[in-house]
Parts: C-alpha cells; sequence; structure tokens
C-alpha cells in the first residue's frame, strides 16, 4: 500500500464536509467577499482536522495567485476531478457561486442517500454483532462449566454434545490466537483492498452477493447518474465527463466499463450503443438505466434525462434496502435458532442417553 493510499485510509473528507464547504464558500462569495478572505472564514466552520490542513494549502496556492481550478488540482487528496471540472467551467463562464451551489447540493444528497445506507444496515449488524457475542459467551463460559457433568457420564455422547465440546474447547483454547487472526484478517482487507489486484477481484464480489449487489448497483448508478447531471449542466465535455465519472465511481469494475465506453465514444459510438457493447448481460447498466440515455440521446436533453436518472435510482437505492433488510433480519433470528437448536440439543440429547442408561 502507498503512501498515498495509507493517507486516504486513514484521512477521509466525507460527502457532508464537502457540502458544509461549498455552502460557506457560496455564501461568502455571493456577498462579494474575496476568495482568500472567504477561505479564512471557511476554516472556522470545518471540523475535520484533515481538510483544515488542505483548506490551508489551498488558501496557500489561491494566495501565491493560483486560480481555484488549479489550487484544488494540487491538493488530490482532498478534491476529486469531477470538482476540477466543475470548477473549471466556472472560470470559463464567470459563475463560480452557481457552481459551489450545484457542487453544494449535489454533495449534500449524496451524504443523505449514505446516511440512507448506514441507518438501513445499522439494525441487521447490532442482530448479527450480538448474535456473535452470545455465541461466544455461551462457548467460553456456559459450555465449560458444563463439560465435567458430560465427563462423568458413562455413556456415547452424541454427535451434537461432541461437536459442541470440541467447539468450545477450540475456542477457548485459541481465543487470543483468534482474536489476533480476525485482526489480521480486517487489516489484510483495509490494506490490500486499495491495492488494483484486490480491488477489482473485491468489488466485483460485491456486485455478485445476494441481497447487497442490487444495493451496492443502485448506490453506484445514483452517484453515475449525479456526476453525469452536475458536468454535463456545465458544459463539461462529453468524453472529459464519461472520464470524470469513470474517476468517481470509485469502484474498479465500473472503471473499466467507463474506460472502455469512453473509447468506444471516441470512436463516434453513441453512449447507449457502446454501453450494450461493453455490457451485453445487462449485469452493470440495466434496461431502465440505458433505455432513460437512450431518450437523451434521440431528444438531446441530457441534463434532464440524467437528472430523472439520479432522482430514479435514489429511489431505487431505498426499495433495494427495504428488500435487503426484510432478508436479513429473518436470516440473523434463523441463524439465531439454528445456534440454540443446536446447543439444546447437545445438551438435551446428552441427558436423554443418561437417562436411557440408568433404565
Amino acid at each position: 500500500m502507498n503512501e498515498s493510499s495509507f493517507k486516504k485510509f486513514f484521512h477521509k473528507v466525507s460527502p457532508l464536509d464537502k457540502s458544509n464547504f461549498y455552502e460557506y464558500l457560496s455564501v461568502m462569495l455571493d456577498g462579494w467577499v474575496t476568495l482568500s478572505e472567504a477561505l479564512n472564514t471557511v476554516k472556522t466552520k470545518i471540523k475535520n482536522p484533515f481538510f483544515l490542513e488542505k483548506l490551508k494549502e489551498l488558501q496557500t496556492y489561491i494566495n501565491s495567485w493560483d486560480s481555484l481550478n488549479k489550487a484544488m488540482k494540487k491538493i488530490p487528496d482532498a478534491f476529486e476531478s469531477s470538482e476540477h471540472s466543475i470548477i473549471e467551467a466556472w472560470e470559463q463562464s464567470w459563475t463560480l457561486v452557481k457552481s459551489l451551489t450545484t457542487l453544494w447540493t449535489d454533495f449534500k444528497k449524496w451524504y443523505e442517500l449514505k446516511q440512507k445506507v448506514k441507518w438501513a444496515m445499522t439494525y441487521p449488524i447490532i442482530i448479527i454483532v450480538f448474535l456473535i457475542v452470545a455465541v461466544i459467551i455461551v462457548m467460553t463460559y456456559v459450555v465449560p462449566k458444563l463439560v465435567p457433568l458430560f465427563a462423568e457420564m458413562w455413556v456415547n455422547l452424541p454427535l451434537a454434545t461432541r461437536s459442541l465440546i470440541w467447539t468450545s474447547n477450540f475456542i477457548t483454547n485459541n481465543f487470543t490466537l483468534l482474536i489476533w487472526l480476525f485482526l489480521v484478517i480486517i487489516f489484510f482487507i483495509f490494506a490490500y483492498i486499495k491495492t488494483d489486484e484486490w480491488r477489482k477481484s473485491y468489488h466485483k464480489l460485491l456486485l455478485k452477493s445476494p441481497l447487497i449487489w442490487e444495493v451496492y448497483r443502485n448506490y453506484i448508478l445514483c452517484s453515475v447518474s449525479s456526476n453525469l447531471w452536475t458536468l454535463m449542466w456545465w458544459w463539461v465535455p462529453i468524453i472529459k465527463s464519461l472520464l470524470l465519472v469513470w474517476k468517481s465511481t470509485n469502484n474498479g469494475v465500473y472503471e473499466e466499463l467507463f474506460e472502455q465506453i469512453a473509447q468506444e465514444v471516441w470512436k463516434w459510438q453513441k453512449i447507449v450503443d457502446s454501453m450494450i457493447k461493453t455490457d451485453e448481460t445487462w449485469d452493470y447498466f440495466p434496461t431502465d438505466f440505458v433505455q432513460m440515455l437512450s431518450v437523451w440521446e434521440k431528444t438531446a436533453s441530457m441534463e434532464k434525462i440524467t437528472k430523472k436518472l439520479n432522482d430514479h435510482f435514489i429511489k431505487e437505492v431505498d426499495y433495494a434496502l427495504t428488500n435487503m433488510t426484510k432478508w436479513i433480519e429473518p436470516i440473523a433470528i434463523a441463524l439465531a435458532w439454528a445456534f440454540i437448536l443446536w446447543f439444546a440439543f447437545a445438551i438435551f440429547g446428552a441427558i436423554l442417553d443418561l437417562t436411557a442408561s440408568i433404565g
């Protein structure tokens, strides 16, 4: 993992940070405050220490007579390429406040969408965590108390009982090792998921996973349509827009797809035809997404269509989240019941065998 990936892992600028930054900056500049003075005020509103340091760098570049676009390009770990392009469009049309307002509302909407995903996942995660904690307590505290009783029984213990004892002994004797192994696996995943070799495989796994794939795909398509709408609204050329969307998906699979689409469009192919060619099975670009884009190509109304796509896929994310949580809750409950039944069969099976041997 290189140094830039290491920094991005530990230092992040959230959509809420960006939304607040662009909101404060647009309000100050709309009041005819100079850019440098506006940044002075904005810095007092930002709570993220990492982002605050980057804003100090930004102000240094601005004071050295760099334009806002050029200054942002020099801080790639805080500002994305799509942001540069929108600001660059302002430098050509002299509408900075309007472009900042667009970025502000766009990041705010993106933050609200991410919050929906987090809140929807909170309840299932709590259930799973409590289930894991319950299993650990039973295996490391309850079962060891029962093992001496089982040892005194001069009967062959049932398979359920023997498997319960073996599992309990394994967890108890290797508890520290298992904790370290778990931490190493988590670190390995988060470290190597940033590398090119593992990143695409991980993202492909997410897009193929039951229940998760629909939420994740719709989430990405929502981001794609939002970025396309924003960039096209500011008259960023279509090839450049596709390349910026490619970089902003943060998904190895979609990055490769958009790279191929941009190459096809460069050869004067239509966007819709390029999408169908790169995704013949409709796995990554569903029919409703492609059909709505085809309407744009026929009516030349890209801004309206991409805005509708964004609104549509925000709703699709909500539907997918509802469907996922509807299934995860019973699955978690079923796992809990499976463990309870295993424990019950192990205990009562041994007691019944003992009773039968006495009789």
